[in-house]
C-alpha cells in the first residue's frame, strides 16, 4: 500500500479492518492486491471519489473478489462519513436497508445489499407518503418482502397517473380508481399478483387518511371487495407419494454430498418446517418433555415467534452428528445449527435458502428424481410443508392437531395445506357399517355398475349433509320431504360413531313419550312412537355391528 496516497491507504486499513470485526469474510492478499494497484493507477484521493458505477467500469478486468471488496471499502468509508440510520436513509430516495437498525430478512439473517427504490415513483407527492408508509411499515416489524410489495404497488400507480395525466391527490377519486382496476388488469401477471398490488395500494389509502398525513385525498379513494377477481383456487401443492417414496429413499438420501443439506432435508419432510425456519434453527433446537420425548424448538420466522414439534430418535441422533460436525468446524461454538459454510467466520450467519436450493436441484438431478410419467421432477421445498400437512390429516390426524404442529394461527390456513384425499373418504365410509331407520344395513357393492355413481351420492351426502346423529343419504339435488324429521326419514343412515348420541335420543324420546301419554297427547305419543321404535330397530343393529366386529376382531 505504499503507493497508494496516505487518504486513500488510511480508507483500505480501516476496510480491512471492518472486515475483521464483521468476523464474516476473510481478505486474502489475491483479493487486495489487485484492488490496491487499480486505485494507484487512478488518479484520486480517495475512494470516494468514482461511484458504485465508475469502480464497477473501472475494475472491468480484474477479479470479481476485488471487485467486490473495493465496492465493500467504499461503502464502508461511505458509512463513516455519512453515518447511518434513518436520519441518514430516508432522505435518500433509494434506501440501503443494511443501514436501518432492527432491520432484517428472515431467520435474522443479514440484509446484504438490499435496496428499496422509491426513484421509480415517478409522482414526488406519491413518493413522499410511500416512504412515509414504507418507514412505519418497517418498523412495526413488517417483513422487507411485504414493504417491497408495498413500493412495487405504489410505483404501478404511479405510471398510471403520468399516463392519465393526474398530478393531485385531490384528482384520485373513484371514477379513477375503476378506470386503474381496468387498466391493472390488462397488464401482464397473473390475478393474485394483481389482486395483492390492489390490496396494498388499498391499505396506503386507509393508512393515509388514518393518520392525517394529506387531507386532499377523497374519502372516496378506495377499492371494495368484488373490485377484483376472486384470488385462483389454489393447485394442490403436495407431492405425490411416488415421489416422496423416492426422496426418502435410503439410497438416495445417502447420496447427499453435504451431510448438512442432507439433514435439512430430514427435517423439511419430517417436521413440515418452512426453510427460512429450518436454516434458522439454533445450536441447541432439541427440547425433552417429562416423559424424555425429543421435540424440534424453531423460531416461525413468518409469525415471528417461537414454536415446537415432536421428532423421533433417529432424527435427534442426526442433529447430534450435525452439532458435532459443526463443533469441529467452528470449536468456540456457533449460535446457529446451520451456520454458512463461506465467509463466515465466526459462524453467526445462517445459510441462505438459495444455496440450499441449489443442493436440492443438484441432488435432485443426480438421484434421477421421476413422477409417474418418467419426467424429471422439479420442487419447491415449502411442497414439503403441503405434503407433511396432507399425510397427517389422511391419517385421521384432527385438524386441530395440525394446526399446531403446522403453527398456523387460524383453521383456515391449515386448510389449504392439509387435504383429503378420495381414497381416505372412501375408507372412513367403508370402515362403518351404516343402517338405514328399518334397522336394515346398507352396503355398497363395488362390482355393481352403479357403484361409483352411488359411491359419488353417498360421499357428497356425508361431506355436505351430516346430521348430529347419523348420515343423509338422499341425493343434495333433491329436497328432503321430512325436516326436521330425520328419524322417521326412509334414507337416514346412521353407525357405530353415532351410538351414544342414538342412545341419549331414545332416552329423551320415552321421557317425551311418557310426559305426552299422561298429558293425553295421544298425536304427539303416535308421532314419536315412530321415531322410538326407529331408534331400538338402529340401536339394536348398530350394538349387533359392533359385537360381530369385536369378535372378528378378538378371532384373527
Amino acid at each position: 500500500m505504499r503507493a497508494l496516497a496516505p487518504q486513500l491507504r488510511l480508507e483500505f486499513q480501516y476496510a480491512l479492518q471492518c472486515r475483521y470485526d464483521a468476523r464474516s469474510r476473510v481478505a486474502p492478499p489475491r483479493m487486495v492486491t489487485p484492488a490496491v494497484r487499480l486505485a494507484s493507477t487512478l488518479d484520486i484521493a480517495s475512494l470516494l471519489d468514482l461511484s458504485e458505477q465508475q469502480w464497477r467500469a473501472a475494475a472491468a478486468a480484474r477479479p470479481n473478489q476485488s471487485l467486490i471488496f473495493l465496492l465493500d471499502a467504499r461503502y464502508a468509508i461511505e458509512a463513516l462519513r455519512d453515518g447511518t440510520g434513518w436520519e441518514i436513509e430516508y432522505p435518500r430516495d433509494v434506501w440501503r436497508l443494511d443501514r436501518l437498525p432492527g432491520i432484517a430478512g428472515p431467520g435474522g439473517r443479514p440484509c446484504g445489499r438490499a435496496r428499496l427504490r422509491f426513484d421509480r415513483i415517478s409522482h414526488p407527492r406519491l413518493r413522499d407518503l410511500g416512504k412515509r408508509w414504507t418507514r412505519l411499515r418497517l418498523t412495526s416489524g413488517l417483513s422487507i418482502g411485504a414493504a417491497r410489495a408495498g413500493v412495487d404497488a405504489l410505483t404501478r400507480f404511479s405510471d398510471f397517473l403520468a399516463l392519465a395525466g393526474v398530478d393531485s391527490l385531490a384528482d384520485i377519486d373513484r371514477p379513477l380508481l375503476e378506470h386503474y382496476l381496468a387498466h391493472a388488469m390488462s397488464q401482464p401477471g397473473g390475478t393474485n399478483i394483481k389482486k395483492h398490488r390492489i390490496g396494498s395500494l388499498n391499505t396506503f389509502f386507509q393508512t393515509v387518511r388514518q393518520h392525517g398525513w394529506d387531507d386532499s385525498l377523497p374519502a372516496g379513494a378506495a377499492f371494495y371487495t368484488g373490485d377484483t377477481p376472486p384470488i385462483d383456487i389454489q393447485v394442490d401443492r403436495r407431492l405425490a407419494e411416488f415421489v416422496m417414496t423416492q426422496i426418502e429413499s435410503p439410497a438416495n438420501l445417502d447420496r447427499w454430498a453435504d451431510p448438512s443439506a442432507k439433514l435439512v432435508t430430514l427435517i423439511l419432510t419430517r417436521c413440515g418446517l418452512r426453510v427460512s425456519s429450518a436454516l434458522s434453527l439454533p445450536f441447541d433446537c432439541v427440547v425433552h418433555d417429562g416423559q424424555g420425548a425429543p421435540y424440534l424448538r424453531y423460531v416461525n420466522t413468518k409469525m415471528k415467534r417461537e414454536a415446537a414439534v415432536p421428532i423421533d430418535e433417529e432424527l435427534e441422533a442426526a442433529i447430534g452428528e450435525q452439532q458435532r460436525r459443526i463443533l469441529q468446524r467452528w470449536p468456540g461454538g456457533t449460535p446457529l445449527l446451520f451456520p454458512r459454510e463461506r465467509s463466515n467466520i465466526s459462524g453467526d450467519i445462517p445459510l441462505d435458502p438459495g444455496t440450499y436450493r441449489n443442493k436440492l436441484n443438484a441432488w435432485l438431478k443426480a438421484c434421477e428424481i421421476h413422477d409417474e410419467h418418467g419426467r424429471p421432477v422439479h420442487l419447491t421445498p415449502h411442497q414439503w410443508r403441503h405434503t407433511f400437512a396432507c399425510r397427517l390429516i389422511n391419517r385421521d390426524v384432527p385438524q386441530e392437531i395440525v394446526r399446531v404442529l403446522l403453527d398456523h394461527s387460524s383453521h383456515a390456513m391449515t386448510a389449504r395445506y392439509a387435504k383429503l384425499t378420495d381414497q381416505t373418504v372412501r375408507r372412513h365410509w367403508q370402515q362403518a357399517t351404516k343402517v338405514n331407520i328399518k334397522g336394515e344395513r346398507v352396503s355398497i357393492d363395488t362390482e355393481d355398475p352403479l357403484a361409483q355413481a352411488q359411491w359419488a351420492k353417498t360421499r357428497y351426502g356425508m361431506s355436505t349433509q351430516t346430521l348430529p346423529n347419523g348420515y343423509c343419504g338422499l341425493p343434495v339435488q333433491r329436497t328432503c320431504p321430512h325436516a326436521n324429521a330425520c328419524l322417521t326419514c326412509p334414507v337416514f343412515l346412521t353407525g357405530p360413531e353415532f351410538l351414544p348420541e342414538l342412545r341419549e335420543q331414545q332416552r329423551r324420546t320415552l321421557t317425551l313419550i311418557d310426559v305426552s301419554q299422561r298429558g293425553g297427547q295421544v298425536r304427539m305419543v303416535e308421532m314419536n312412537q315412530q321415531v322410538l321404535t326407529n331408534l331400538d330397530r338402529m340401536i339394536t343393529e348398530v350394538e349387533k355391528t359392533m359385537t360381530e366386529d369385536t369378535d372378528t376382531s378378538d378371532a384373527s
